[in-house]
């Protein structure tokens, strides 16, 4: 299962998606779906916080390497997750 809350910045200048659980199977549809939904202009200031997530499979990462390419910044704090976001972003600290 995945939870993902959507929270916007204080002055509205970004949104963060909170992502809780796992982003494997269907729930990668689910985000997907929440980042077709953002419009353009939107997705240059969304943060995806993986925080909570505790397992990404093989699509969930193809998924997050497509969305930081089209602008989404990602945070990781665990393990799993800072070493995904460092495969992909090609930077050591997980952001």
């Amino acid at each position: 299962m995945l939870r993902i809350t959507e929270q916007s910045g204080a002055a509205n200048d970004f949104i963060s998606l909170i992502l809780e659980g796992r982003l494997a199977g269907p729930w990668v549809e689910e985000l997907n779906a929440l980042w077709h939904q953002l419009t353009v202009s939107q997705r240059g200031n969304v943060l995806i916080d993986l925080s909570g997530v505790t397992f990404i499979d093989a699509t969930g990462k193809t998924l997050l390497d497509r969305l930081w390419r089209q602008g989404a910044r990602l945070r990781a704090t665990g393990c799993l997750t800072r070493c995904i976001v460092e495969q992909i972003t090609g930077e050591h600290g997980g952001n």
